[in-house]
């Protein structure tokens, strides 16, 4: 039989990816085919490049080239990794393949508005006519549903192709799923690591979240294992981290970005936002208190060379925002929501994003 490039792609195409649940000729993990001498020589990706993987891969390939093409041929297959969770092509992804960019709210502590961060970002996305999906996966202290008034709502469920999945609850423009619409009040959530990471892996695999440009995920604060499990599942594009200004803080914030450089996590970190930076009274609008310290957060991102995202003030109608369930960023032309968006802007543009 000739050897043709459509026979070898066809014959590919029955090999599946055991990771990816999809053969490698529809996600584009085989290139630079080439017939010479009797041999059909090509570069494949693989997610997992495991030795044992790696041989499978290479006989599934031969297998299904000498079936379709003949048994005469050689085969070489030249077989490497594909890049790490966060710089896949959303096609690539195990988990999560129609969102385009999944992006981490974090804090080395709590207590520092992180949650409000999170809220208001993904609203302010929304506003700005982005598809947006948003997490709460800060499980034992979960916020979202009452930041955006929807604690009273239970998620839904709906069957697509003979499998059930949760559909997320929405408002503002923002599909949303919490652990807290799964527990009342004043229900205490006292779960060891292994059984919230497994819970928190159903709210992004198990459900409907349809195409999405962006989901935000509110991460609990610290560097606990959930975090680790999380980061190494969830192919983030990135990680936003929040401090206030005072050195005490800033202490916790150098682990929570020396967690995401680690080898085995590996995310970037696309900048860092300082929240409750400046107090400015009503009856003063030109006056700023630097309450507790200025510039702390701006001073760490310059020292350790990452983005300075923005500043978000202290101000109430902020915290009353978030009380009522209507982000701040929601707030028209206000201090509050020209600042969320300054750093919603910035964010965006260290994605290379056009604002």
């Amino acid at each position: 039989m000739e050897v043709t490039f459509e026979k070898v792609q066809e014959a590919l195409s029955f090999v599946i990816e055991p990771d990816l649940k999809k053969d490698i000729i529809s996600l584009n993990l085989v290139s630079n085919i080439e017939f010479q001498d009797g041999t059909i020589r090509f570069d494949l990706k693989i997610s997992n490049p495991a030795m044992h993987n790696r041989k499978r891969m290479e006989e599934a390939c031969e297998h299904h080239l000498k079936r379709v093409i003949g048994q005469s041929i050689k085969v070489e297959a030249n077989v490497s990794a594909m890049p790490k969770a966060h710089e896949r092509a959303p096609e690539h992804r195990t988990m999560l393949p129609n969102l385009k960019h999944i992006i981490a709210i974090a804090s080395g502590k709590g207590g520092v508005g992180k949650s409000t961060v999170a809220a208001n970002f993904a609203a302010g996305l929304a506003q700005k006519g982005y598809k947006v999906g948003l997490v709460d996966a800060d499980i034992y202290g979960p916020s979202v549903p009452a930041m955006f008034d929807v604690s009273k709502e239970k998620p839904s469920t709906e069957t697509i192709d003979g499998k059930e999945y949760i559909k997320p609850v929405e408002n503002y423009g923002v599909k949303m799923l919490s652990i807290g619409f799964f527990s009342t009040p004043d229900q205490a959530v006292v779960w060891r690591g292994p059984m919230a990471t497994k819970a928190l892996t159903q709210l992004f695999g198990d459900a409907n979240w349809g195409e999405l440009d962006f989901m935000i995920v509110d991460l609990p604060p610290g560097t606990g294992d959930v975090h680790l499990t999380l980061v190494q599942q969830i192919p983030l594009s990135g990680a936003v981290v929040v401090s206030t200004p005072q050195e005490i803080a800033l202490v916790d914030v150098r682990k929570a970005l020396g967690m995401f450089s680690l080898p085995q996590i590996n995310v970037p970190v696309l900048g860092l936002v300082e929240n409750m930076a400046y107090f400015t009274p009503e009856e003063l609008p030109n006056n700023k208190y630097y309450i507790f310290g200025e510039g702390g957060a701006k001073d760490l991102a310059e020292r350790m060379s990452i983005n300075y995202l923005g500043e978000i003030p202290l101000v109430q109608s902020i915290r009353e925002a978030g009380d009522v369930g209507r982000p701040a960023v929601l707030q028209g032309d206000s201090l509050q929501a020209k600042a969320f968006n300054q750093v919603i802007d910035n964010t965006l543009k260290a994605l290379n994003i056009k604002v």
